[in-house]
């Protein structure tokens, strides 16, 4: 049989382009050599927001002495999150699992290599059998970066060293954890930790957490994280990794951090290791594949959708360069934008962005206003965030009167920002957002008030 489409990787990308593959009534072959769902959904995404909501619980009703409610004996059982967590994963697996099947895909669980092409189209590796598709769509993923730090190596064989698949399902809840990277992985690691009990380090190379986020909203949350009790080492740069210890410079000094666990989380790269991309002369830069706007490779007929093309390492993201890729797959007309996506942090407070922040506009010559607002302009976050500091602000193209980028801190701000992001999306002119009704009272109302203010 020739496929009409073979695709390696099922994680976001790859599941989510078979299934509506599928639905269009092309013949479909998902590849995939550990399981459904990919990192997002295993070891990533979902399993960190079911620990994250626990923590959430347990942190409201530690502090519900500030709204009334107190309670005896409070315990956040890590065992039980644990075991909450592996069963959203497997309905969560299952429902994907049910999906491919309705839609008539054909799944192979094992690593696929593309081998080649002939008369038919391309040939990919799955096992002992080869397979032919008249097109390739290639979603497989992305791996953490480990970097070549000494002891990190050992560490990791020991499992003294973690990587988030490890963290995930940790039988105990070490008593000192030290994080190395204060980006999203690791800031969520280290609010549910902090929560369960974990005396939280991290260390982290810049001199901001959060990577790309805001400065002004990273320093909010920083500030929240410190009253927690979780310590952060910025500026700094891991030399090596000890049994019970890291050990970091800074300004020419060194420090070590005890720990009985150490979380590696300086960031993830593509994976296309071993893949065959050779073998067809697909294009890549430092393993990632190069792609379009319409996630198209340099080769007639070969997609690359997911962290593997290396622009936007984001699950949603990945469903949407998916989309984009069965469209034109399909004839339909459809580019990625990629100036809209928005990023959260799902701790708590809740971060979450869309489009551009003041350095980004500065540095690309934009002649931009801003406004900054408290969260507390919304009744409802005032309502339910005794002492709350969360922020809004909201950034327009001067000449153009439209919304280029919002930035929020707060919770609820997972739930709002594709508002904001439909808003860049459709360059909506802050005239047209003042007609728009929002419900009272929200928290998103504050994304009203803010247009007000220009």
């Amino acid at each position: 049989m020739v496929y009409d489409l073979i695709v390696i990787g099922g994680g976001p990308a790859g599941y989510l382009a078979a299934e509506r593959a599928g639905k269009e009534g092309l013949k479909v072959l998902l590849v995939e050599k550990r399981f459904i769902g990919g990192v997002c959904l295993n070891e990533g995404c979902i399993p960190s927001k079911a620990l994250l909501y626990s923590a959430k619980l347990y942190d409201g009703v530690a502090h519900g002495e500030k709204y009334g409610v107190t309670a005896k004996e409070l315990k956040l059982d890590h065992d039980y999150v644990i075991k909450r967590k592996n069963k959203v994963v497997r309905t969560l697996v299952g429902g994907i699992n049910s999906s491919l099947k309705k839609n008539k895909v054909t799944v192979v669980m094992k690593e696929g290599t593309i081998t080649g092409r002939n008369s038919d189209g391309f040939t990919v590796k799955a096992g002992d059998d080869v397979y032919t598709g008249k097109r390739l769509l290639i979603a497989t993923g992305s791996v953490p970066v480990v970097p070549p730090i000494p002891g990190v190596k050992e560490g990791l064989e020991s499992g003294f060293v973690l990587t988030n698949r490890e963290i995930l399902d940790l039988a105990e809840v070490p008593k000192e954890l030290c994080i190395v990277g204060g980006g999203v992985i690791g800031l969520e690691m280290a609010s549910y930790f902090n929560s369960a009990g974990s005396k939280v380090t991290v260390v982290e190379m810049m001199n901001k957490i959060a990577g790309p986020m805001d400065r002004e909203i990273s320093e909010i949350l920083l500030k929240n994280y410190q009253k927690k009790g979780i310590t952060f080492n910025l500026g700094c740069r891991v030399t090596e990794v000890k049994a019970g210890k890291v050990v970091y410079e800074k300004d020419g000094q060194s420090y070590e951090v005890p720990c009985d666990k150490v979380l590696l989380s300086i960031g993830r790269r593509a994976f296309t290791d071993g893949l065959g991309l050779e073998t067809i002369g697909v294009e890549v830069d430092r393993g990632r594949i190069i792609t379009d706007e319409r996630s198209r490779t340099n080769i007639a007929g070969v997609y690359a959708a997911g962290d593997v093309n290396g622009k936007s390492m984001l699950a949603h993201t990945a469903y949407r360069e998916t989309e984009v890729a069965l469209n034109d797959i399909l004839g339909k007309k459809d580019i990625m934008r990629y100036n809209a996506i928005p990023s959260v942090i799902y701790t708590n407070p809740e971060v979450a962005a869309v489009g551009e922040t003041e350095e980004t506009a500065k540095a690309k010559g934009i002649d931009f206003e801003v406004v900054k607002l408290s969260m507390m302009y919304s009744g409802r976050y005032v309502a339910e965030n005794e002492g709350g500091d969360g922020i809004i602000k909201i950034l327009i193209d001067k000449k153009y009167r439209n919304v280029i980028g919002v930035h929020m801190i707060g919770n609820y701000s997972s739930e709002i920002i594709y508002g904001a992001g439909i808003m860049i999306e459709t360059q909506m002119r802050i005239d047209d957002i003042k007609e728009i009704v929002f419900p009272h009272p929200t928290v998103c109302e504050v994304i009203r008030e803010g247009i007000f203010e220009f």
